[in-house]
């Protein structure tokens, strides 16, 4: 793969410039609960040296029912500063899934006005099974400043979605899985439609990932994309089920060079609760 600090970066890559002074190592794993995995304990028995554990649900707005919705600017600030992160240094971002939620806090970063914030392609489990130093020990942490200034046209609400699928003028996808999509699996969440935005298009992201978890190279991005039915000439919604993977299609489309793109926070643990928007099932 071809690295790039500003969207993804390989092992290789990461273990060149870890020592690097301004240099930044996030782990945002995040688990849904059915995985009964603990992502922070993980972190405190193994984390690549010097990283720090990113809480996705801690960093958020807590004023919002919804889960992990994108916090307020300020709070955003306090947490990063809290972390001894700021202006002038280059983040790396991973998981402990391979590529899954790392790409939520890329897009935090760039949410934020921070660009110098890249995924590590395939993740911990890439780097462990690679051989490369982890280490237990908590990192030491220097109070930085950040600048934010935050990019409204990055995030979509549910009212600006629905004008979307009404008029046409955005491509719609959604990251779930197929069956969820067509409205044929339960969803995880209790109280939720089955089903899907209307006119959106379905790319599950694990369509955009190898089978190490990896991302696939841009060309072979876009041809999944194109197969799916997406307008590429048009700017695109992201969408998935709390706004974790649409992340990854987010990070995708940056990779290929489409970069009018923008990612519904609510997605569908919003939109499936949402009495006055309509729902589609079946296939799009």
């Amino acid at each position: 793969m071809s690295d790039d600090p500003k969207t993804l970066v390989s092992t290789a890559w990461l273990a060149q410039h870890l020592k690097d002074p301004d240099l930044r190592v996030l782990d945002a794993s995040l688990y849904l609960p059915e995985a009964g995995r603990d992502a922070r304990a993980e972190y405190d028995a193994a984390h690549i040296p010097g990283a720090r554990f990113f809480d996705i649900d801690d960093v958020s707005d807590s004023r919002s029912e919804l889960p992990h919705m994108a916090p307020p600017v300020e709070k955003f600030m306090s947490r990063l500063r809290a972390m001894g992160i700021g202006d002038g240094h280059q983040v790396v971002v991973y998981d402990g899934a391979g590529l899954l939620s790392a790409a939520r806090v890329w897009w935090l970063f760039r949410l934020m006005g921070q660009t110098d914030v890249a995924v590590l392609d395939g993740g911990f489990p890439k780097w462990q099974a690679e051989g490369h130093e982890v280490e237990d020990m908590p990192p030491v942490v220097r109070d930085r400043h950040m600048t934010v200034r935050f990019q409204n046209h990055l995030v979509r609400d549910v009212t600006q979605v629905a004008a979307a699928s009404k008029l046409g003028d955005h491509a719609i996808v959604d990251a779930r899985a197929a069956a969820r999509f067509r409205g044929e699996a339960p969803e995880p969440r209790e109280g939720l439609r089955k089903g899907h935005v209307p006119g959106s298009r379905n790319v599950p992201y694990t369509d955009l990932l190898n089978p190490d978890k990896t991302m696939k190279d841009p060309a072979a991005c876009r041809v999944v994309f194109e197969a799916a039915g997406v307008d590429l000439a048009k700017p695109i919604i992201t969408t998935c089920g709390s706004g974790v993977t649409a992340a990854i299609l987010a990070l995708a489309l940056e990779r290929i060079g489409h970069h009018q793109w923008s990612l519904y926070d609510g997605s569908w643990a919003e939109w499936g609760m949402f009495p006055t928007v309509s729902v589609a099932t079946g296939e799009a």
